[in-house]
């Protein structure tokens, strides 16, 4: 059974800034890494403390060491959630920066005065409720992020960020699978999705799981790319009819994962990219 959680999402802050195992290696040859950070928060007071503290401490900090494409988002239904959001995607050449990124951190003075409101909380005051860390490889077939190749204006364009869940390691490697070798990241590419990333996760509290992110240039747009997709799906395109069968067996599969949906709508900047 599948079952689909939407939320809407603003992208809140987005600045210009720049990970991989052992099992794999050291270096990012087979696909980048990414670390997405979700902040779970209850109230006003904790979003200014994290706000302040990702704009004017944390991503000043990545910015000094060349940390590029860091990505805030904030969920637009935050006004009426109870358990309010805010997530950080940030890419990184290997696993183990994400512990030299946190070691240079500690010793940033800059970093550290900047967000000592946040840093310095007490137990019975803390910036969220609870803190969650995501860590995703790249599919080969997609081993590095592409920045959105969008022209509507930015209060308009709608980022989608899907999770699929799989009930069990067999499942879940099949549908890696036919992203790669079945052909669908080729797919999305052919009808535009503009494609952010593709990726597994390697660590996170929800596995086994993947992530990929698509754009759109406004929700009409994003409902456009679904519906031509869903035309596919059910053979009503002939000119994809040599599709139909790698189609249908997706859809099939699907069945069998929960597919989670965020929708991450942009007022400001999505990826910025500033050449350093």
């Amino acid at each position: 059974m599948k079952k689909t959680t939407v939320f809407v999402i603003s992208v809140f802050i987005l600045l210009s800034f720049l990970m991989r195992s052992p099992v794999y290696a050291n270096k990012s040859d087979n696909g980048e890494y990414y670390k997405l950070t979700v902040y779970h928060f209850k109230d006003a007071s904790q979003e200014k403390i994290i706000d302040s503290y990702l704009q004017n401490a944390l991503l000043p900090a990545l910015h000094k060491m060349s940390i590029k494409n860091v990505g805030v988002f904030k969920a637009l239904s935050n006004d009426t959630s109870a358990d309010k959001l805010i997530y950080v995607f940030m890419p990184v050449k290997s696993l183990d920066e994400v512990n030299i990124i946190t070691t240079k951190l500690q010793t940033d003075e800059s970093y550290q005065s900047s967000g000592q409101e946040y840093l310095n909380a007490a137990y019975n005051n803390s910036p969220y409720t609870r803190m969650e860390t995501i860590l995703l490889h790249a599919f080969p077939l997609a081993p590095k992020m592409n920045l959105p190749q969008l022209h509507s204006s930015k209060k308009d364009c709608v980022y989608e960020l899907r999770s699929y869940e799989s009930p069990t390691e067999k499942i879940h490697a099949n549908k890696v699978q036919m992203f790669n070798r079945g052909g669908e990241i080729d797919l999305f590419k052919r009808l535009n999705f503009n494609a952010i990333f593709y990726a597994q996760v390697i660590a996170g509290c929800k596995m086994p799981n993947l992530m990929y992110m698509t754009s759109f240039e406004n929700m009409q747009d994003r409902e456009a790319h679904w519906k031509s997709l869903a035309m596919m799906l059910s053979g009503k395109n002939c000119l994809q009819r040599r599709n139909i069968k790698t189609m249908f067996r997706i859809s099939i599969l699907l069945f069998y994962i929960r597919q989670i949906i965020l929708i991450f709508k942009d007022p400001l900047i999505f990826f910025y990219h500033i050449d350093i």
